[in-house]
């Protein structure tokens, strides 16, 4: 950050402070607590102003330090190396969190995660403003996409949707036979204009009868299939040829074939390897080789390149840093194909327990060396 720009803002704290310190003694006590809320107002405001100005600086450093990334955007679809990458919910207002993780880990990512989900609200239409800053600081976005179909206003679609009650059962169908093809039709316009490769997950975990409703516990695995190859051909007539498709089954369901839609439409396949360890009573301290390792082979047989699109171990049940280490030690030898890690960032995360589960590593330096070191090795 330029020293003027640091002068400048403290002289600006300094006159704020000032005047507002004049104000209160000349005003009285009766007036502090509204003076004191402008003097605390003013102060975020000079905050804000500084994180903005060392986000810019940051985002021009990476986008050169990332160039490599977007010369040759064809490797995108196989990468030589692997590309890591994190997801923070904090990223919904700024890309500080991610840049203050890379930076904590000696490194820089070349994705970035963001979930979103189908819906009418206004923050379920596409994610322009994110994937943009995310562009623009040198990073390839990786969106997760969730088609959940009962976050639908009826009123926006003449046709008419079903009650919220039954959307779900066989919701998928919906989907195929064009019901929300207005929707769809306008995400793929959207990412064609983006202009620039993006990765796009849809309907992650399909084959997980207990998670999300567009698993098996409503819908077929061919139901899947149809609506993925749907959504895919809409993407096509949009011309929305930008787009990485990632297919993203749970690794300890199993019937892979079953879900998988073609290899023309899918790019890559993403797993989720997260250990939840002792925190709930269906869950214990699993090893990275367990959760992933095991269904390797078989995930292999799809001959795409493996995103661990959601990869974190709590701290609860076992030694966390050596689980981060056993992981990543030599992972580019034991498993080839993974061409690319995200990191489960997630501070607040109630997607799966009734109690806050908290997945971040950067404040915790035995993860953050072993992590920096397994990493470094790699190359």
């Amino acid at each position: 950050m330029h020293p003027l720009f640091r002068i400048s803002v403290a002289l600006l704290a300094l006159l704020l402070g000032g005047t507002i310190i004049f104000a209160l003694t000349y005003a009285g006590e009766k007036s502090q607590g509204p003076m004191e809320d402008i003097f605390i107002g003013a102060g975020e405001m000079v905050r804000k102003a500084e994180d903005r100005m060392i986000i810019a600086k940051r985002s021009k450093t990476r986008a050169g330090q990332l160039a490599w990334l977007h010369a040759n955007p064809g490797e995108l679809r196989n990468p030589p190396a692997i590309l890591l990458g994190a997801f923070d919910e904090k990223t919904q207002k700024s890309l500080k969190p991610v840049f203050d993780l890379e930076t904590a880990l000696l490194t820089t990512f070349p994705l970035i995660h963001i979930y979103t989900a189908w819906g009418s609200k206004e923050d379920q239409k596409f994610p322009k403003i994110q994937i943009e800053s995310i562009l623009k600081s040198g990073s390839i976005p990786v969106v997760t996409w969730e088609p959940w179909l009962t976050d639908f206003d009826p009123k926006l679609f003449p046709g008419g949707l079903r009650p919220i009650e039954t959307r779900d059962k066989n919701g998928l169908n919906d989907v195929t036979s064009g019901t929300y093809d207005a929707y769809i039709r306008a995400w793929a316009k959207a990412a064609a204009k983006v202009g620039k490769p993006f990765f796009l997950r849809w309907g992650h975990e399909m084959n997980d009868p207990y998670r999300y409703p567009w698993g098996p516990q409503n819908n077929s695995p061919e139901d899947f299939i149809a609506a993925w190859r749907h959504v895919h051909a809409i993407f096509r007539q949009e011309n929305a040829r930008n787009v990485i498709w990632i297919w993203s089954p749970h690794p300890a369901y199993g019937l892979f074939e079953d879900y998988y839609p073609g290899a023309e439409y899918v790019d890559w396949l993403g797993v989720g390897v997260l250990n939840y360890g002792t925190v709930a009573p269906w869950s214990q301290w699993w090893a990275f080789d367990e959760i992933f390792g095991n269904h390797y082979d078989a995930l292999a047989i799809f001959q795409k390149p493996i995103m661990i699109s959601e990869f974190g171990s709590l701290a609860v049940g076992g030694n966390r840093a050596q689980w981060y280490k056993d992981a990543l030690t030599r992972l580019p030898v034991r498993y080839p194909l993974v061409k690319s890690l995200l990191f489960f960032h997630f501070s607040n995360d109630q997607t799966t327990t009734q109690q806050v589960l908290d997945w971040t590593i950067k404040n915790d330096p035995a993860i953050v060396d072993a992590v920096a070191k397994a990493i470094a090795a790699w190359k």
